[in-house]
């Protein structure tokens, strides 16, 4: 069983002379412990392939399936209860609750889930700490550096008993070293058997993917499997596709 499937998945914003297709008719499959790297220009269709893979929005047409479940016959609340028991999602602009410190943030999901507070507290001070955040667990997101927010954000998608992680440039606000840590962090999930995607424009953290997928104007142009090397994907390497690939 995958652990995502797209298939045939498009996305068109608005009508007529403003219509907008994000996505055109996108194959994609990641099999558990997996990590696959989006790449592509801006306004390719990076972040809305991660929205609907993460069912914050549903496709236009085509059909997405997290852990062999449909969403399109999931209710509102099923969706939700997917999105807290067995995704992960590191956003752009982090999500934290400026009321919760950053040990809280982490360890809310698992508490909305039933893990005991002790208990779910544990597991995110563990999680900062592989991110070098331990020090940092009792301050509020407004007392933290932006590089220090999405690390507690990384944290909090990778707490837990996930089975999908989708992270939207995990990296793009911190430092190589950082960025390593976190990338670090991901790979040590897939190894676990999460499903990793990861939307990046640095070479560098895609390298750390077992997969490439190239996207332009909506579509796959690329798929290139690993291993490679930084200085591989600079330019698209052969197509691949389907299952397994």
């Amino acid at each position: 069983m995958t652990a995502l499937e797209l298939r045939d998945v498009s996305k068109v914003y608005g009508a007529g002379q403003a219509e907008v297709h994000a996505l055109c008719d996108i194959n994609l499959y990641v099999e558990p412990g997996a990590m696959v790297a989006v790449m592509g220009p801006s306004g390719s269709g990076k972040s809305t392939l991660l929205t609907i893979a993460g069912s914050l929005e549903d496709p236009t047409s085509g059909e997405v399936l997290v852990g062999g479940a449909a969403l399109s016959g999931m209710s509102r609340n099923d969706k939700a209860r997917l999105r807290r028991r067995s995704i992960g999602y590191v956003f752009q602009d982090f999500n934290l609750l400026p009321g919760l410190t950053a040990a809280e943030n982490v360890a809310l999901p698992l508490e909305l889930d039933g893990t005991a507070a002790r208990k779910a507290g544990a597991a995110g001070m563990q999680a900062l700490d592989e991110l070098g955040l331990a020090d940092r667990a009792s301050q509020f997101p407004d007392q933290l550096s932006g590089g220090e927010r999405q690390r507690v954000a990384i944290a909090r998608a990778v707490v837990g008993e996930r089975h999908l992680l989708l992270a939207d440039e995990p990296s793009g606000a911190l430092d190589s070293v950082n960025g390593e840590a976190v990338m670090r962090l991901l790979h040590a999930a897939c190894k676990r058997g999460v499903a990793a995607v990861v939307v990046t424009h640095d070479a560098q953290m895609a390298s750390w993917a077992d997969r490439v997928v190239f996207l332009r104007d909506g579509r796959v142009a690329d798929q290139t499997a690993a291993p490679l090397g930084p200085e591989s994907l600079l330019a698209p390497g052969p197509s691949a596709s389907g299952p397994g690939r």
